[in-house]
């Protein structure tokens, strides 16, 4: 030990600099680590068919089209139709090089699970430097294994895994005070969804409150790009969907009404998820933050939709939520620690490993990422080997018309529709899962369908059947 006073020993500062380098490093070996757990979830899933809905297979029929600069024409949603007249996300068109390269689902998912982890580098990063590196690196654990997180990667893809890095980014320059570049960051998100215009607006307002005083021009800056986010998401609901859609935004009436009940509708399923947005991840300490108002145009349109999926923890809703919830506990942490009440002081000092702990427990139990732990995550069941035998029956290039279990084993080599959803158009191949005996004789159901036409069944296999068109 060297004398105070004293200058280290080379050994000493030899240690200290691999101590610094290991603490700096912490941050990105924690994104690292979640990626890799995030995509052998996402990839397993999709290797055992637990796709849970299409979405998967409309990301990847709009990505396969901007591969080969082609307008991004998803079959699923009905022939022909424009993936930018359902939702306004031009920014998968980014996973297009990388697709043109690999041209199957799992890219989508790859991409996915990095995107969500790199999400976790900021929110460590700033949570660290605000509260030191072991709670900081305790508050990015418990974000990266938070449920909302979990969720979104759990169910298959969608463009919201952009915006979830693009608010930790923004979010954590906003807490450096870097307010420019807390907008820059923020203005990307007009890209991913229609509804995230609002909430670029509630980030530049939040900007702006906190650069008043600090830097008056960029406050004024901020509140033009409020306005602009504001008229940007009007623009896009009234004249940008609509130009691509045949019947406008077909979302509307979704988005109002609060279905059975009106607004207060569901309200228990809504208050549920509020507590889980809250209590797990921040302890109800971020609501003494304004960072937390980012959350409210996710929250707000969720809670009026009169869709009840809207309103529950599942699917991957409430992912854009998480780096809000985590940075603005951050933020109330860095104040509550200097609470002159030493009861906050002690809640402050201890929250972090209580949020750590509480998402350790919930991965362990009840989260997706519990199955990383299972043994059956990384088999293929002999049903999937034999379903991927039969569809392999159907050649490349063909029309198929299918549900939601076989898609993602089709949309990377043929043209596929959804069941029921062709609108006219023949499909060579009728492919679905018909285990439960509701469409009757498969023959006959798909003759049903497709008056006129004739079909030979070609086989079955784990439940699905397979059918050709014959005239």
């Amino acid at each position: 030990m060297p004398i105070s006073g004293s200058r280290p020993s080379t050994g000493d500062r030899t240690t200290l600099d691999l101590a610094g380098r290991a603490a700096r490093g912490a941050p990105y070996a924690l994104a690292a680590a979640l990626f890799l757990a995030y995509a052998v979830l996402s990839v397993t899933r999709h290797r055992r068919m637990e796709e849970g809905s299409w979405d998967l297979g409309i990301f990847e029929q709009a990505v396969r089209a901007y591969a080969w600069l082609r307008p991004p024409l998803v079959d699923l949603k009905g022939p022909g139709s424009n993936i930018l007249g359902d939702h306004f996300s031009p920014v998968v068109a980014l996973i297009a090089p990388l697709y043109r390269v690999f041209p199957t689902p799992v890219t989508l998912l790859v991409v996915q699970a990095a995107l969500i982890a790199l999400s976790a580098l900021p929110v460590t990063r700033a949570s660290a430097k605000l509260l030191g590196r072991a709670r900081g690196l305790a508050l990015g654990a418990a974000y990266g294994l938070s449920w909302g997180i979990q969720r979104a990667v759990e169910f298959d893809f969608h463009e919201i895994c952009f915006a979830v890095p693009l608010l930790a980014f923004a979010l954590e320059a906003l807490l450096a005070r870097r307010w420019r570049a807390a907008l820059g960051w923020g203005l990307p998100l007009l890209l991913v969804k229609e509804d995230l215009g609002i909430t670029l607006a509630a980030l530049a307002l939040v900007t702006a409150w906190r650069a008043r005083r600090a830097d008056p021009r960029a406050a004024r800056l901020a509140a033009a790009v409020a306005l602009a986010g504001a008229a940007a998401a009007a623009l896009v609901f009234t004249v940008v969907i609509p130009a691509f859609a045949a019947d406008g935004y077909a979302y509307w009436e979704k988005l109002g009404g609060g279905g059975a009940g009106g607004p207060l509708g569901g309200l228990g399923t809504k208050l549920t998820t509020l507590g889980w947005v809250l209590v797990p991840t921040t302890g109800l300490l971020a609501l003494r933050s304004p960072l937390l108002l980012v959350a409210v145009p996710t929250l707000g349109w969720r809670f009026l939709s009169g869709d009840p999926h809207y309103w529950s923890t599942d699917y991957h809703y409430s992912a854009v939520l998480m780096p809000v919830v985590a940075l603005a506990l951050a933020d109330a942490l860095d104040t509550a620690r200097r609470s002159p009440r030493p009861r906050v002081r002690a809640y402050a000092h201890q929250l972090p490993g209580a949020v750590l702990a509480a998402a350790l427990a919930l991965s362990a139990t009840s989260l997706p990422l519990a199955r990383l732990g299972e043994r059956s995550t990384y088999g293929k069941p002999a049903r999937v080997a034999a379903v991927e035998r039969l569809l392999a029956q159907i050649p490349d290039g063909v029309r198929v018309e299918a549900d939601h279990g076989p898609l993602t084993r089709l949309t990377s080599r043929c043209q596929v529709y959804w069941i029921g959803g062709t609108q006219g158009v023949l499909p060579a191949f009728l492919v679905y899962d018909g285990s439960d005996g509701r469409a009757g004789d498969p023959v006959a159901f798909a003759e049903r369908l497709h008056p006129g036409s004739r079909f030979a069944l070609m086989g079955e296999a784990g439940g699905y059947v397979l059918l050709q068109r014959m005239l």
